[in-house]
């Protein structure tokens, strides 16, 4: 039986209404008989990211005879679909960045999964939970959790060799090795013993100081705390023994120069790394805050159907082999270096016994994921950022920045509820 998805509103530009009157049966690839169904993806990829995505649909495309995948890139993907949603004209999966669902959800741009999920009895317990919470809204869940990543400490080998120091797990001993690996010369850093570059990763630090980003009931922001103070004043400690200088690095890739000698990086990092001549790298995982806590957050991509799409039957069916199945995953993840969010794809011993691979496995353990609200976007890149900035820069001290990111984030909180 055809799957129906439920007519929702749409608001792109103008509000208009886009009526569902159910999956396509194929009518636009010819009547029955006439060969597979065509599904047209969508995504952001572009550059070797396609041949990627074009081989992953060819894998699936051997395997039945009922559809044909195809992947279209798009620049500005979420854009791009809701302008096609007023015009009518949509693809029937979205290669998708599952922190964007909160905020197209709701516009009507992404269609429920719910009935599909369990007219075929598929169990969401096999992925990672918090992934797959990204994907939900209001109780509705709008796609499937595809790819994972996280940040984990990246070390050149190398270098800490030469400096008698080890990876370090919490951040005593990171700053204690930060500080016997940075080098300077005539005052001048030319060795950066850890960077700091990225005021981003706050969150990370605040689950490893054991703090919140949003109080319980996820109406007002958490992060000026005493928990969020400390580690601005770690940061401004690890500024203050000079291990890092705003700037340094910022052009080419200074770990992989042997410039910088430990980051917090992703997955995404080690194709590159792996091809650079005579770098020998460790990855260990993220260093625990002061009373022991691991702290992580995963990101990735999801697939979902738009709403309106003309083939949602054979979207799914590509969504459900692409996910549920373990080795399709494992296949995708050895092309394209992705951590599949499928728990028992991603444990496989491809990736577990792979020495860079292994940590960010571990780390995955209790990665969680930012906030699944409307605004927390904002929050972040509005208001939390911009005063970790500053902060950085030395414009204005770790409480001032906690204060105004507060009172900004608040504010953009609540003109979303």
């Amino acid at each position: 039986m055809k799957k129906h998805l439920r007519v929702l509103t749409v608001f792109a530009t103008a509000s208009l209404v886009v009526t569902v009157a159910g999956c396509a049966s194929g009518g636009d690839a010819g009547g029955a008989g006439d060969g597979p169904e065509p599904v047209v993806m969508w995504g952001s990829w572009s550059g070797d990211q396609v041949d990627q995505l074009e081989a992953q649909a060819e894998r699936f495309n051997e395997s039945q005879d009922d559809y044909e995948v195809s992947y279209v890139p798009q620049e500005l993907v979420e854009e791009k679909l809701l302008t096609s949603l007023a015009g009518g004209q949509v693809p029937d999966v979205v290669l998708w960045d599952r922190y964007q669902t909160s905020l197209y959800a709701p516009k009507g741009a992404l269609a429920p999964i719910d009935e599909f999920i369990e007219e075929d009895a598929v169990d969401t317990s096999i992925f990672y939970q918090p992934a797959l919470g990204e994907m939900e809204v209001d109780g509705e869940l709008y796609g499937l959790p595809l790819l994972v990543d996280n940040r984990s400490l990246l070390f050149n080998q190398t270098l800490l060799t030469d400096a008698g120091v080890t990876a370090p797990t919490n951040w005593d001993e990171l700053k204690t090795a930060a500080e016997a690996l940075t080098v300077k010369e005539g005052g001048k850093l030319t060795q950066a013993g850890l960077d700091l570059s990225d005021p981003g990763l706050f969150n990370m630090y605040l689950a490893q100081a054991g703090g919140q980003l949003l109080n319980d009931d996820e109406t007002k922001t958490a992060f000026n705390s005493p928990e969020g103070l400390e580690v601005l004043n770690f940061w401004q400690s690890l500024l203050d023994a000079g291990v890092y200088e705003q700037g340094f690095g910022d052009t080419g890739d200074s770990f992989a120069e042997s410039r910088t000698a430990m980051k917090l990086d992703g997955p995404w990092a080690l194709s590159t790394l792996d091809q650079v001549d005579g770098l020998e790298y460790g990855v260990v995982q993220p260093p625990a805050g002061p009373n022991g806590d691991q702290g992580a957050y995963m990101g990735g991509f999801g697939l979902v159907i738009p709403e309106g799409a003309k083939n949602a039957e054979g979207a799914w069916e590509f969504m459900k082999w692409w996910t549920t199945e373990a080795e399709n995953g494992v296949a995708f993840g050895e092309i394209s270096g992705w951590i599949p969010a499928n728990i028992e794809a991603a444990n496989d011993p491809y990736f577990t016994e792979d020495e860079h691979y292994a940590a960010f496995i571990e780390t995955m353990n209790y990665a969680q994921t930012r906030p699944n609200v409307q605004g927390f976007s904002d929050v972040e890149g509005k208001a939390l950022v911009p005063a970790l900035e500053r902060f950085l820069s030395g414009e204005i001290s770790a409480e001032q920045a906690l204060k105004d990111a507060q009172e900004q984030g608040d504010q953009l909180l609540a003109q979303n509820r």
